[in-house]
């Protein structure tokens, strides 16, 4: 074997081993703290909500133990197992041009890894979701939304594809500043279009009726110098119990949405406390500073890329003989979130940082206490644990646990 293979393997043992011991300390800490309340919410959360919660933690996170080991399986399947080359054969063998092969080949290996992914989903969401009293979604409807996806990914990714090989082809040694303002483009496009044109496929969206609640969200907006195209009531509820709440779309196309189920589980005061927190992350530039950084990530990785793409090794080491444009970006993306894997708690950090930032302009908007009283509603509603293992939460978490944020919320911190 040739040397990055082993580096690949070793990169893929230890993320597997990492995710699996810390998945594995999270369902022995919440089990040990299933019989007890924590002290904060004891008296705003029963002890059979409290359980019910460290049972669905632990049911979800034993699943996804499994399927990370799954996927690791279906990974070295692809490379090294000769899934990537056999196809890579097959699409060759017709003849069709570098760029329509490409794409081909790409599009079968996003559609093939979809459905190689369905018994765990269909098993998180019939069994689990529906044990916890959380699915609503139908058989039909699910495949509806599975077949909507896939039609999706190859009118609007193909072309996409395309135009990325195509632009390769043409551009020489830089095609990467190129590919990537390609990507930044679509990109932003797909943020602005998202709420307006793609959203309503899967979703009902309509305005918000209840009059009060209306020109209460109203008058935070203006207080937060928000301009929206409108404020919509999305019918969640068809497919989920668990409510949410979040504003889409960039420039003049920012709509605020609410879960129905979310309009249902909280009241007016609590609503506007919850809507504060999200425009938060607006006025502080959070999502700008994402992007940004996405941006700046993407461009390191496509420069990655066009290094590795001319290495004769980047191929051999993961079980191919062919090289070519369509099979190092495919490569690319199967292994990125391999090697990347180690940087999750930085970014788990960093996101936690940005709502404990949006949490506080939320308590200047509003109020602090109504703001805990509705996320407390929203961790009984959603099953969401009180007690996880804090080594898990500091690598995975993209929120505060419960405790330290509410003590956040409530001047304790």
């Amino acid at each position: 074997m040739f040397a990055f293979t082993y580096v690949f393997l070793a990169a893929l043992a230890l993320s597997v081993l990492l995710q699996v011991w810390l998945a594995t300390r999270n369902i022995r800490h919440v089990g040990e703290h299933r019989d007890q309340v924590p002290p904060p919410f004891n008296e705003k959360i029963s002890l059979q909500a409290h359980q019910r919660a460290a049972d669905y933690t632990v049911a979800r996170s034993r699943l996804g133990r499994l399927d990370t080991v799954y996927e690791a399986l279906i990974l070295l399947a692809w490379t090294l197992g000769g899934g990537l080359e056999w196809l890579d054969g097959l699409w060759r063998g017709l003849d069709l041009g570098p760029i329509a092969t490409g794409v081909g080949f790409m599009v079968s290996v996003l559609l093939i890894a979809s459905v190689l992914e369905l018994p765990f989903s269909v098993y998180r969401t019939f069994v689990i979701e529906q044990r916890f009293g959380f699915n609503r979604i139908t058989p039909g409807l699910y495949a509806a939304d599975a077949l909507k996806s896939a039609a999706l990914m190859i009118i609007i990714g193909a072309p996409l594809m395309a135009l990325a090989l195509w632009l390769m082809s043409i551009t020489g040694p830089r095609w990467w500043l190129y590919v990537w303002s390609l990507w930044l483009g679509f990109t932003l496009l797909m943020m602005w279009a998202y709420p307006t044109w793609i959203a309503p496929l899967f979703n009902r969206f309509e305005p918000l009726a209840d009059t009060a609640l209306r020109e209460r969200v109203e008058k935070l907006l203006q207080r937060c110098g928000f301009k929206s195209s409108g404020v919509f009531v999305m019918d969640g509820s068809k497919r989920s119990a668990h409510g949410n709440a979040f504003f889409g779309g960039v420039g003049n196309n920012k709509r605020i949405v609410f879960f129905d189920t979310l309009i249902k589980q909280l009241d007016g005061e609590e609503i506007e406390a919850v809507l504060a927190h999200e425009l938060g992350h607006f006025r502080l530039h959070h999502i700008r500073k994402r992007i940004v950084g996405l941006a700046v990530a993407s461009l390191l990785g496509l420069a990655l890329l066009a290094w590795l793409m001319v290495q004769p090794w980047f191929y051999t080491s993961l079980g191919l003989t062919t090289p070519s444009n369509y099979m190092a970006l495919m490569l690319f993306m199967l292994l990125a979130p391999v090697f990347i894997f180690l940087l999750t708690p930085l970014l788990s950090w960093l996101s936690r940082r940005h709502e404990f930032q949006a949490d506080a302009f939320a308590a200047q908007q509003s109020n602090a206490g109504i703001l805990a009283r509705a996320l407390v509603k929203l961790y009984r509603e959603n099953a969401s644990t009180l007690t996880p293992d804090p080594l898990y939460s500091q690598f995975f978490d993209s929120h505060p646990p419960a405790p330290i944020r509410v003590r956040h919320l409530l001047g304790g911190a």
